[in-house]
């Protein structure tokens, strides 16, 4: 991470002024495995804090939050505890794949990110930016820039005036390699400015 912000700070002056005006990003960590990508998936298009109010209602309904229970709870257990029709599907289908063992969620780790995203894509309700975020926050890797992501892409806007996520893929190779650690830059400019403050 500090290796990563050096050369940001040398790359590109952006880095230099949200530094100035809010210090350093720190990096985001979360554990490993299914119940981290069963948070993600609650958290897709909505806030941080509504999916974790969720995701606590369903850890409570389900202590021991492991794909063997979550597969037998039912649809409308789920849905009182707040996950959407479509997340509920979402939800059961990665449980399904890791008893299956179409999903071997502990080999992740040992594998490179194209070859983990194109085993997480082809889970129903896992798209690239949760890939994207499990990348960078449980597998600590250090070269991704999640476009999917409103933050990022209203940042970019606001502090490099470009508007096209195909400009900004473009903008973004300069950040290479560290563009995970460009993407908690944008990530930590979007939050301070706006006063708010996340736990990952």
């Amino acid at each position: 991470m500090e290796k990563g912000i050096s050369y940001l700070l040398e790359q590109d002056v952006i880095f230099e002024r949200i530094s100035k005006q809010y210090g350093f990003p720190i990096q985001p960590k979360r554990p490993q495995g299914f119940q981290t990508l069963v948070l993600l998936i609650l958290e897709q298009q909505v806030s941080v804090y509504s999916a974790k109010a969720t995701f606590n209602k369903l850890k409570t309904a389900i202590p021991d939050f492991i794909p063997e229970k979550v597969v037998v709870f039912s649809e409308e257990d789920l849905r009182a505890c707040g996950v959407s029709r479509q997340k509920t599907k979402y939800i059961k289908c990665l449980s399904e794949a890791v008893l299956s063992k179409e999903l071997d969620l502990e080999s992740l780790a040992f594998k490179d990110a194209e070859v983990v995203r194109e085993e997480l894509i082809k889970i129903k309700g896992i798209g690239n930016w949760t890939i994207d975020i499990y990348l960078m926050f449980c597998l600590n890797s250090l070269d991704i820039i999640p476009l999917g992501d409103i933050a990022v892409v209203n940042t970019m806007k606001e502090l490099l005036d470009i508007h096209t996520k195909e400009e900004m893929e473009i903008y973004a190779q300069k950040w290479k390699p560290y563009r995970s650690v460009a993407t908690y830059f944008l990530w930590h400019y979007y939050l301070e400015k706006r006063g708010r403050k996340i736990t990952y």
